[in-house]
């Protein structure tokens, strides 16, 4: 994944992946998704995330999902 969307440093938040420039985990977002809150949602409780950045996350999630999965 690109480093100007997702950072990890073992220096900042024990090393999780977090969102470049940021201390905030990508995991916040997809937790968020999963409990059914929106992506305003997040954006709104972690103003230092963009929007663009954001998406671009999900983008990249799903890329790497569907290149992985095994063809039916």
């Amino acid at each position: 994944m690109d480093n100007s969307i997702v950072s990890r440093d073992p220096e900042i938040m024990s090393g999780a992946l977090c969102f470049a420039g940021t201390r905030v985990p990508v995991k916040h977002l997809f937790d968020y998704l999963e409990s059914s809150s929106s992506l305003d949602d997040f954006l709104e409780d972690f103003p230092t995330v963009s929007r663009q950045r954001a998406i671009a996350v999900l983008e990249a999630a799903r890329t790497t999902l569907a290149a992985d999965a095994p063809a039916s």
